[in-house]
């Protein structure tokens, strides 16, 4: 089967576990056309017209709401967007419930953020109709994060002649936390790439090798100090020092964890001179990756961000138009 002959099992994007290798180079295949789209005078297609896409945030979020927003609108499909203190919930209605009453106005798409892990997948298993694409759901997946900082990695490493697959992956900081790091361990472990996790074992569980989580499913290994773990990486991926979750004393204090584990342009200067940075944002700067790094050449900050929008745009696409036989292919502009 080749990428373009694919088609997408589900008809709900829920985590990037399950997923096989060619529906993940779909959405990327489709993220990278639409990313022309952005480039033209007038950002607009009308690929989605008549489709009602819902926002549904119950936990903060710029980034990813306004990508998903500004994705939706692109497509010209008709957008809601709903935050936790204007849903329902803010009165004591369950989660089920206010997906039920959203249903019945008849959305085609329900976009779920979550501080619970496994939201998505309780309204997915419920929802006859509408089709739920997580966004985040407590410490367990970030798929379209992970899509996005795939599709940025793959830009970067075309301009040298590299393909996405074969190539060393540093996870650095609160992996424990992390549904982005989650979710991008999943999607190297499908293109076959190395995966070293890089912190203290408060933050970076050994059970993340153990046969029930990753452990078997390819390349990865775990390092206790930053100069081994970045050593000849081609790609880092920062992780956010996730603050309010620190009341479990993760970490003896904040300075020390930035001195043993905050990624610095002299350390990667030394031990990863060719690669590149990623980080999901919001950056705590000093902390988990100097301003140096954050700004400098190396940095792919910036264009993950842009990236995000032609991400979803696709993963709106693709779910939306799931039954049609020309799913493979763009609206006509």
């Amino acid at each position: 089967m080749t990428d373009t002959d694919c088609i997408l099992a589900s008809r709900h994007l829920l985590g990037i576990e399950g997923l096989t290798r060619e529906e993940l180079l779909l959405f990327l295949d489709n993220a990278d056309n639409f990313s022309e789209v952005m480039t033209r005078e007038i950002k607009k297609v009308p690929a989605l017209r008549g489709k009602t896409v819902i926002n549904l945030f119950l936990e903060p979020s710029t980034r990813t709401r306004s990508s998903f927003e500004i994705a939706a609108k692109i497509l010209s499909a008709d957008t809601i967007n709903i935050s936790g203190s204007e849903s329902s919930t803010s009165k004591g209605e369950t989660l089920l419930d206010t997906a039920h009453t959203l249903e019945a106005m008849n959305p085609d798409l329900l976009i779920i953020r979550h501080k619970e892990s496994g939201a998505p997948h309780l309204l997915a298993k419920h929802l006859k109709r509408t089709v739920v694409v997580n966004a985040g759901d407590g410490t367990h997946e970030h798929p379209t994060q992970a899509l996005l900082d795939c599709m940025t990695i793959r830009q970067h490493l075309r301009i040298k002649g590299r393909g996405l697959s074969g190539i060393k992956v540093a996870i650095v900081g609160d992996v424990r936390h992390s549904r982005v790091a989650r979710s991008n361990l999943y999607a190297h472990l499908l293109l076959g790439n190395e995966v070293t996790l890089v912190g203290p074992e408060t933050l970076v569980p050994q059970d993340f090798l153990g046969p029930k989580a990753f452990g078997g499913k390819g390349k990865i290994s775990i390092a206790r100090n930053l100069q081994d773990g970045v050593k000849g990486a081609d790609v880092v991926i920062c992780l956010r020092m996730q603050l309010e979750r620190q009341a479990g004393n993760y970490v003896p204090n904040l300075e020390e964890y930035s001195r043993e584990f905050g990624v610095s342009e002299r350390v990667l200067k030394a031990h990863a001179p060719d690669s590149v940075v990623l980080h999901p944002g919001p950056a705590n700067r000093g902390i988990e990756v100097s301003s140096e790094v954050l700004d400098g050449p190396r940095s792919l900050f910036r264009m993950q961000v842009h990236n995000g929008v032609a991400t979803r745009m696709a993963v709106l696409f693709l779910l939306a138009t799931h039954k049609d036989s020309t799913h493979k292919e763009l609206a006509a502009a």
